[in-house]
């Protein structure tokens, strides 16, 4: 496992953008993109707006052969200069005006099942198409925990995806809220 750093932000926007731009079934990131002409690029500015949101707040770790990454935030975050400018940016250049609301919703509906106690929440986590099922995500999540291993903080993540579900709670996550309030279903899952 690997910290990244700011050199390797193309390399981490690369996979995850590579990793989600294929699905197209609804969750929260093609509520973010949407899926017009212009998914990628969108996509692109996503990835950079999270990697940087994790990179001031968090950690980004790459798997050993670089074909993996886990974006990981804690929940002490501020408001700054730079934030907003990374906010607006978002806005302008990937949500876009008329999908405002439904992010805002989404983002009240995270706040809403997260715990007001100081957290640990990995944000998103993706690898290149070509190693998908061959245990690279696995082994990151694995190296990741073993890092953590001291850790007192609950974790908390969600997903939409029932595959996503199943391996996290294989890892020791447990359900405690399903939300269905965006038209798919939210897992959001705790650990300690």
């Amino acid at each position: 496992m690997i910290e990244a750093t700011y050199n390797e932000k193309a390399l981490v926007v690369e996979i995850l953008t590579s990793a989600f731009e294929t699905e197209t079934v609804e969750n929260q990131i093609n509520l973010i993109v949407g899926n017009g002409k212009d998914r990628r690029q969108r996509m692109q500015v996503l990835m950079a707006y999270l990697f940087e949101n994790s990179m001031l707040f968090g950690k980004v770790y790459l798997s050993d052969d670089r074909k993996g990454v886990l974006l990981i935030n804690f929940s002490e975050q501020k408001t700054t200069l730079k934030t907003i400018f990374l906010d607006i940016e978002l806005a302008f250049k990937c949500i876009g005006f008329i999908n405002v609301p439904s992010v805002l919703k989404r983002q009240r509906l995270a706040k809403k099942n997260h715990p007001k106690e100081k957290h640990i929440s990995p944000i998103i986590f993706g690898v290149l198409p070509e190693v998908r099922g061959k245990l690279t995500a696995a082994r990151l999540i694995k190296q990741v925990m073993h890092k953590y291993a001291d850790n007192t903080l609950p974790v908390i993540i969600d997903t939409v995806t029932e595959y996503n579900l199943k391996l996290y709670q294989k890892f020791g996550f447990r359900i405690m809220k399903r939300e269905e309030s965006l038209g798919f279903p939210i897992y959001f899952l705790r650990m300690n």
